[in-house]
């Protein structure tokens, strides 16, 4: 019994030192994007005057661009709509590969910015919210700081205290069907996480980590002193246990997240126009003319800066 027991203690700190490491499982770059991710072609489910539309459509319109370590998707900044015409041209890319447990890093050098935007870089299941939703980047109208923020189809709440986070909470209830699905989020710390000042400082890292007992996020800006080694080269091996305190933290304390969040899951990037967010209040409150809808119907050229500059996404397990 005591040589069990010395075994089983020996063997629990060969786990736990091992519970932060990943090795590498998916690289993105560039042309990848095109040959193992789809353009979606759907109606958009948050309501935007969108028109999200093909792959073919994108590049030869140069809404979709690939080449090197640069993938750029955009919005059309050229045309002027039709009030009854479908909405502002632009770019759904969701990952043919799904995944359970992982840590995803989006290493984004540019995100859109300008009133009446909504971007996003997400993941979610088949049959949403059946298998959760993980809104890693996500925020509307230019208006920082990022969100982070989840989503699930059943009762889920959040600990009003105790987390080991960085950025503040706001939401505590994750359910899709109480507060208007605005999910349980939490506000990064700093106001370079998004928007102009995300852009200003040459973008940075995202890295999002989901286990059956939780899911951490962290935020490294592109001139920050303490990116870690492995994120900041792309290593083939990850440790989080090297690295900083986590901008986001929801614990399974009232949520089943083992349950709540599919083992087939895919990435996306999206970029809609007003809708349930962008277009409500947030519009006038961050100081956009008019309505949010006539904005995008008439003023293509603010939206010149409507566009992902992606360097690479990695994906560990």
């Amino acid at each position: 019994m005591r040589t069990s027991a010395i075994f089983l203690t020996i063997s629990s700190l060969v786990v736990g030192s091992l519970a932060g490491t990943y090795n590498i499982d998916k690289t993105y770059i560039g042309e990848d994007f095109l040959n193992t991710w789809t353009h979606e072609v759907i109606s958009d489910p948050t309501h935007g005057r969108v028109d999200y539309v093909t792959q073919a459509t994108a590049l030869a319109e140069n809404l979709t661009y690939a080449n090197g370590d640069t993938l750029i998707m955009r919005a059309d900044a050229t045309t002027v709509l039709s009030a009854s015409g479908p909405g502002r041209k632009s770019v759904r890319l969701q990952s043919q590969d799904s995944f359970g447990t992982h840590i995803v890093i989006f290493d984004v050098r540019h995100m859109p910015v300008g009133c009446g935007t909504w971007p996003a870089a997400w993941e979610t299941g088949p049959n949403w919210p059946a298998n959760g939703e993980v809104d890693v980047i996500e925020g509307v109208n230019d208006q920082g700081p990022n969100l982070v923020s989840l989503h699930v189809a059943t009762t889920c709440s959040m600990p009003s205290s105790g987390r080991d986070m960085s950025g503040t909470a706001g939401s505590l209830n994750c359910d899709v069907n109480t507060d208007g699905n605005s999910g349980c989020g939490v506000n990064n710390p700093t106001s370079n996480s998004f928007g102009h000042d995300f852009n200003n400082a040459g973008g940075g890292w995202y890295a999002m980590e989901r286990t059956s007992d939780e899911v951490k996020v962290w935020f490294w800006s592109r001139q920050d002193s303490t990116v870690p080694g492995d994120v900041q080269s792309g290593a083939d091996e990850v440790n989080t246990n090297n690295w900083n305190q986590p901008v986001a933290y929801f614990p399974s304390t009232d949520c089943d997240i083992g349950n709540e969040f599919g083992k087939n899951n895919n990435l996306i990037f999206d970029l809609t126009f007003c809708g349930d967010w962008a277009g409500g209040s947030s519009y006038a409150a961050a100081g956009c003319s008019g309505t949010c809808v006539d904005w995008v119907n008439n003023h293509p050229s603010s939206f010149h800066d409507s566009y992902w500059d992606v360097a690479a996404v990695r994906v560990y397990t």
